[in-house]
């Protein structure tokens, strides 16, 4: 099989929800599919598969962000509510926790996606590149 392409059996590749956890390669499973906290790697550095020609795009950011969004305010609301703490109580509990979550939310989404991209052979509409393994 040459270097960077999809094999045609999904044996000892991780699950869509490892991978996305624990950031590892779609195709052999080493934990290379990050090169930073969200910025994913040019290409697996043990298999050599081509992680940039996957277009995860910003659907997963604003899903992310909305929900998370949504979960902290809810919960700033009930804190709130059954406590009263002062202002910066809420601001040293919230905005490390907001941050925290985002990012950790962006890199499980984007992972999964991919991931998710690489199982379904999907490809960039009009593009040239082929997906499928001709063998």
């Amino acid at each position: 099989m040459g270097q960077g392409k999809i094999p045609a059996h999904d044996n000892g590749q991780p699950g869509i929800v490892r991978a996305a956890l624990f950031g590892l390669c779609p195709q052999c499973g080493q934990r290379t599919l990050f090169d930073g906290v969200i910025k994913f790697s040019a290409t697996c550095s043990g298999c050599g598969l081509n992680i940039q020609r996957f277009n995860v795009g910003d659907g997963p950011a604003a899903f992310v962000t909305l929900i998370i969004g949504a979960l902290t305010v809810g919960l700033a609301i009930w804190l709130d509510a059954a406590v009263r703490p002062p202002f910066w109580v809420h601001a040293l509990i919230w905005i490390p926790f907001t941050t925290a979550a985002v990012l950790w939310g962006l890199r499980v989404a984007k992972a999964g996606l991919l991931v998710s991209e690489y199982r379904n052979r999907a490809g960039e509409a009009g593009s040239n590149e082929i997906v499928d393994d001709p063998s």
